[in-house]
């Protein structure tokens, strides 16, 4: 692919991003478990716990998001709010993506159920650092309010943190699903009070390949440094919503192989 201007580069993301934001991506991505919701602290709570098992397989993502919920009797705000360590804990016996096990699937409702005693949602959290210029960075105080009650070591490893220059790139989509509009039909637009301004591009192997490929990232490793440099250049195409173009590089690097 020849080397394109400034123009040509935003005109060609801005094409791919909009042939690929449509409902029909919803067949394969992992976003289509939260989007069987409708309450918002239901379509927090399943978007969160799906993104941060969202890594590997995307069909194995989806089975094992979808079983995830299943055990939260597809009602996870409700299960939340009522979850019993004792009564309820031995349902998530077997559970399993990759490194993540039922000891970190109890924990995680546990963080989430004591999160919910002290905010009415997980938007109002986030709301409290609306001063910082990207929720990426606001990423670490929330890992620490999460942690907040007694964990398990290992579950540790399940949020990433900026602040040891991780990408964060499962929480950042998470982030990606609450914000942007739901014009499209794909994000859910449920967070009104934080502007898609503030997000940064889900960073993975498929869209920092593309970036790189197309001169927007010149870094070669896939951490905070590289989001950094990602968000910069995509604020310069659109600086109110330049999320909007993780469709355009995903799709590239997924769907064309790009």
């Amino acid at each position: 692919m020849k080397k394109l201007t400034k123009k040509e580069l935003k005109d060609f993301l801005d094409e791919k991003a909009a042939l690929y934001e449509k409902p029909d991506f919803l067949d394969t991505d992992p976003i289509q478990i939260p989007a069987l919701y409708t309450l918002k602290q239901d379509i927090e709570i399943a978007g969160f716990l799906t993104a941060t098992i969202a890594w590997g397989n995307r069909k194995s993502i989806i089975k094992n998001a979808n079983r995830f919920t299943e055990i939260m009797g597809n009602a996870p705000y409700e299960f939340v709010k009522n979850f019993n360590e004792e009564l309820h804990a031995e349902l998530f016996e077997g559970f399993v993506h990759r490194t993540f096990n039922s000891i970190d699937a109890v924990f995680f409702i546990k963080a989430l159920q004591n999160l919910y005693t002290k905010f009415n949602s997980m938007e109002d959290f986030f709301i409290q650092f609306n001063n910082y210029s990207r929720l990426n960075d606001v990423i670490h105080d929330f890992k620490k309010e999460f942690f907040s009650i007694p964990h398990p070591e290992r579950t540790k490893k399940h949020i990433g943190d900026p602040v040891k220059n991780s990408s964060c790139k499962r929480i950042n989509m998470f982030f990606r699903w609450m914000v942007r509009s739901n014009k499209q039909g794909v994000d859910f637009g449920v967070w009104e009070n934080i502007s898609p301004s503030k997000l940064s591009c889900p960073l993975d192997v498929h869209s920092g390949n593309v970036a790189r490929k197309l001169g927007l990232l010149k870094r070669k490793q896939n951490d905070g440094k590289a989001l950094l440099e990602l968000d910069t250049a995509l604020r310069k195409f659109d600086s109110k919503d330049p999320v909007k173009y993780d469709y355009a590089l995903f799709g590239l690097g997924v769907f064309e192989k790009f």
